[in-house]
């Protein structure tokens, strides 16, 4: 129990100090006589009460060592298990939830075109009774976490006239310093990687920049990575602490070229910003002409300190669609591998995706739990909905995993390859004309023939000339939302898309006249250079021409459960809505945490409600309709014997949601 619980909510806590004040009254005046001539029974019943009350002292006491719940990292534990002891809030009176407070951060307020592509995905952290907040443009500020109220903000004043790939910032990380001496500055590092591809370590106390690190307070990370485009080399997910090192990965604007950017992770020391290790995941790249670039490691790195161990989850090498300039596996592209914190010495990797050409980046932070039989283990998630199961210690899986056969490659030069990993399926991979969804018959007729008139021939079918459909696409399955993993119940769940992608390859002399035309030939998704590639590219969602839904059936997204153990799907239910009182679930960014009062909460969705669960059986039991669509991953802490939900709802620019700055705290009544 902890002493909110107990204080606020037990009858019995305001009678245990009349009852024991009246026990030892009792004792002291009747003295040893009072005991020598009571009966039998009587002594019992005294005995029985006597303990009673004792044990009642116990618990009161233990309740009060209970340190509050916290969330000191981006997935509350360095793991990622997205799991808080936290218990207050339960199945039985989450329906009483009310706004407690609501802070605005002001970020949109700027004027820039890039708001248009703005999203505010973060997670808050509680690290020394401050929430700290990261907003789309990488601004830190320091909440009270009861109340809202600001403490301080910092702003790295970014050069807001670049177009940036991505315009968002998941979280920050913070480093306590033991040993500091009283009144020593930075005690508390808060740490942030920036869009402008900086790394910045800042005072928790007030928000000032940490000189002694690298140069005055900040490191340019664009060293050492031949920079290729401005705005495209970033840092868009919280950074991670590993003992005395940070260590930070990158996000990558991929398709550009075939010769972008390096994907390396490095770490740096807390306190002085020195480098002390840098990782390449492909080293190969050196030798394929032009250099390929990427297998970036854009999500959130885990950390196993006990065992000074990083896992790393890796993307793909560039470009995404054509893989004929990179041949082979590509390792450690498409992986998560682990390596020594300490030194960066690659110790086991384990690909999802052999020679990837589906964008299948493992965009997700691995996520670290003890096994049945307390081995420790990971569970990868994936954008193809597979779920991975492994040991930790080595990489071996605990679920099996086979290598099955896969479609070939009809494209001159590239040479796919022939299998790939099975793993946990979590939802449908590959689309046939008879799977063809639409609401009215025009549509429906509109997706068979298109999927008749593409190669379609299952999951990791490959790019075409003739356009494929890729199903899941590069959304998901699951994307930077994680999971998180109820330790009661040895579930993991996770926010799943049920989304199509139609991808087509042009050959390079006939790019630029596709895109002229792109217009009268309907094709007005995205469509990428991939330089130094024989082809480009054009990608779009696979949506019907007239109502502009998914062509797969409903639901489009889904909070869904795995027992880990089994690999059993225990629940699937769909995430929000397109339109009001249908369950079609809608696509999601954003990610699940779980409770040790048995509740799922999860934002996400492209409707503005914030919604809760239940843990056991995936029943919606609470739903809250925010100012603004929620596309990030709550938090829950307890301050004061109070918990709260705390939901970043800002919007999502690129996917269309209703925009906002707000970050807003519920609590009970």
């Amino acid at each position: 129990m902890r002493s909110g619980e107990v204080l606020e909510n037990s009858p019995l806590v305001p009678e245990i100090g009349p009852l024991v004040t009246s026990l030892l009254h009792a004792s002291r005046s009747r003295g040893i006589s009072f005991y020598m001539n009571i009966s039998k029974l009587s002594c019992w019943v005294w005995c029985v009460l006597l303990g009673i009350v004792l044990l009642g002292l116990d618990c009161v006491a233990h309740a009060q060592s209970v340190p509050e719940a916290g969330w000191p990292n981006y997935g509350n534990d360095p793991g990622g298990a997205r799991y808080s002891t936290a218990a207050q809030i339960n199945r039985d009176n989450v329906a009483q939830l009310k706004v407690a407070w609501t802070y605005r951060t002001g970020a949109l307020d700027v004027q820039t075109d890039l708001n248009h592509k703005a999203a505010f995905e973060n997670t808050p952290i509680l690290v020394d009774g401050k929430l700290f907040v990261s907003t789309p443009y990488d601004h830190v500020v320091a909440l009270d976490p009861a109340s809202g109220r600001k403490i301080w903000e910092f702003d790295p004043k970014l050069d807001l006239t670049h177009g940036y790939s991505e315009v968002t910032s998941r979280g920050v990380s913070a480093w306590r310093d033991t040993a500091a001496k009283p009144g020593a500055a930075c005690p508390l590092r808060i740490f942030i990687g920036t869009l402008d591809a900086r790394l910045i370590a800042l005072d928790g106390r007030n928000g000032a920049m940490c000189v002694d690190f690298g140069a005055q307070g900040q490191i340019d990370l664009t060293r050492d990575v031949k920079l290729r485009d401005v705005g495209d080399y970033q840092v868009t997910s919280a950074t991670s602490i590993a003992g005395d090192l940070v260590v930070v990965g990158s996000s990558i604007g991929d398709n550009r070229a075939v010769d972008i950017e390096r994907g390396i992770v490095r770490a740096f020391d807390v306190r002085t910003g020195k480098m002390r290790w840098s990782w390449d995941p492909i080293p190969w790249a050196k030798d394929t002409k032009p250099r390929t670039g990427a297998g970036n490691a854009w999500s959130t790195i885990s950390v196993d300190a006990e065992r000074n161990l990083v896992f790393v989850p890796t993307g793909s090498a560039s470009p995404d669609y054509f893989g004929g300039i990179r041949k082979g596996e590509n390792k450690w592209a498409n992986s998560v591998v682990a390596l020594k914190a300490s030194t960066g010495e690659f110790v086991w990797g384990f690909q999802v995706v052999h020679h990837d050409l589906w964008d299948y980046d493992v965009a997700s932070q691995p996520t670290l739990f003890l096994w049945k039989d307390k081995t420790p283990a990971i569970a990868i998630t994936t954008k193809m909905g597979r779920v991975f199961v492994l040991n930790r210690l080595n990489g071996i899986p605990l679920i099996p995993v086979e290598e099955r056969p896969v479609p070939k490659s009809d494209i001159p030069g590239d040479e796919a390859w022939p299998t790939q990993p099975s793993g946990i399926s979590t939802i449908p991979e590959g689309l046939k004309p008879r799977d063809a969804f639409g609401t009215n018959e025009e549509d429906l007729k509109w997706c068979e023939d298109r999927i008749k008139a593409s190669r379609s021939e299952g999951i990791f079918t490959p790019p075409s000339l003739q356009g494929t459909i890729v199903y899941p696409g590069n959304a998901g399955g699951v994307n930077w939302s994680s999971s998180a993993f109820d330790p009661q119940r040895h579930l993991l769940i996770m926010n799943t898309n049920h989304l199509a992608m139609w991808v087509k390859l042009i050959e390079r002399e006939k790019l630029a006249k596709a895109y002229d035309e792109r217009k009268e030939n309907r094709m007005e998704g995205e469509f990428a250079r991939q330089t130094g590639a024989p082809y480009g590219m054009y990608r779009e969602p696979f949506l019907s021409p007239s109502a502009q839904l998914p062509c797969t059936p409903p639901p489009w997204g889904t909070v869904e459960a795995v027992d880990l153990f089994s690999g059993k799907k225990m629940w699937d239910v769909p995430l929000g809505s397109y339109s009001k009182d249908q369950q079609s679930g809608t696509i999601n960014f954003g990610g699940p945490i779980v409770t040790a009062g048995g509740v799922v909460f999860a934002a996400a969705a492209m409707d503005n409600f914030i919604r809760a669960f239940d843990s056991e059986t995936g029943r919606e039991i609470w739903k809250f309709e925010l100012p603004a669509s929620a596309q990030a991953t709550p938090m829950t802490h307890s301050t004061g014997g109070k918990q709260y939900l705390v939901v970043a709802a800002g919007g999502h620019g690129k996917l269309g949601t209703k925009q906002g700055d707000y970050v807003v705290a519920f609590a009970l009544p």
